[in-house]
């Protein structure tokens, strides 16, 4: 394996880089460090709140990209843009939706803020991990003045289980992808990790032969068939590791710095 082509590095972050306290190591930062002296590129993809991203990269955010809220936000060079949005239309359809479906809460993830209509605390507790920046209102559906980028629904138990196979209605309109054990993601049927990946690419001139790929969920996919070096963590979910070409420790044990180790010191 020539670790020399690599000039861009992307990671998930949650259940990826992030270990299990929610943290960045400081193992990853020394990394990074040594990553922008060989001028290797890194980007921190996820489904997460941009600004939840920032929070969590707040020492190295101003050299990194980021592609937040599955593909429909990308930082790149210091500029922000929203890639692809929801209509009026769709979030009405899948709010409808999910107001049918018992035990779920929703997240209306806007540029400007996340939005959700409940005080439930334990869903709150869990909901703060991944959103810095949002506001509780009466009805999702009012909601103006943001741009809409994705619907993100939690389960307490599992969503793959308990909410997708009654939203299937919205798969013609919408992408509609389980993004985690108790999370799900509806988007603009374009808007993806790999789709934002792919114009970060072009943008810099990088090839999928010169691309790193970590992830661990279905959130992930698009991405990872666009690496040649594609890695699904341990503790990733069947689809990905079936995808991905290689597979690294789980983030527990640090997966990511593992492969980051061998990258920087040639060791294939």
């Amino acid at each position: 394996m020539d670790f020399k082509k690599v000039k861009l590095v992307v990671t998930d972050m949650d259940g990826t880089l992030l270990n299990p306290n929610n943290e960045v190591s400081s193992r990853f930062l020394n990394q990074f460090s040594e990553l922008k002296k060989r001028n290797i590129h890194f980007v921190a993809a996820s489904g997460r709140q941009y600004q939840s991203i920032v929070d969590k990269l707040e020492l190295i955010q101003e050299d990194i990209s980021i592609i937040a809220e599955n593909g429909g936000i990308l930082k790149f060079d210091n500029n922000t843009d929203v890639l692809l949005k929801l209509s009026s239309e769709n979030i009405a359809k899948a709010i409808g939706a999910l107001r049918s479906i018992d035990a779920v809460f929703i997240v209306l993830c806007g540029r400007k803020s996340a939005y959700i209509e409940t005080t439930n605390p334990d869903f709150i507790a869990k909901f703060e991990k991944y959103y810095s920046k949002y506001t509780i209102v009466e009805d999702l559906t009012t909601v103006t003045n943001d741009d809409f980028l994705k619907i993100a629904v939690y389960h307490f138990e599992c969503s793959e289980k308990h909410i997708l196979p009654h939203i299937t209605e919205l798969k013609t309109d919408m992408q509609v992808i389980v993004s985690g054990q108790n999370w799900l993601d509806i988007s603009h049927r374009d808007a993806n990790k790999g789709y934002a990946l792919n114009i970060l690419q072009e943008k810099l001139g990088i090839t999928k032969e010169e691309t790193m790929v970590f992830g661990d969920y279905n959130n992930d996919l698009q991405m990872l068939v666009l690496a040649d070096f594609s890695y699904a963590m341990a503790n990733a979910h069947a689809e990905v590791k079936k995808i991905a070409r290689f597979e690294t420790k789980s983030n527990a044990d640090e997966g990511v710095e593992f492969v980051l180790d061998q990258l920087l010191n040639g060791i294939a």
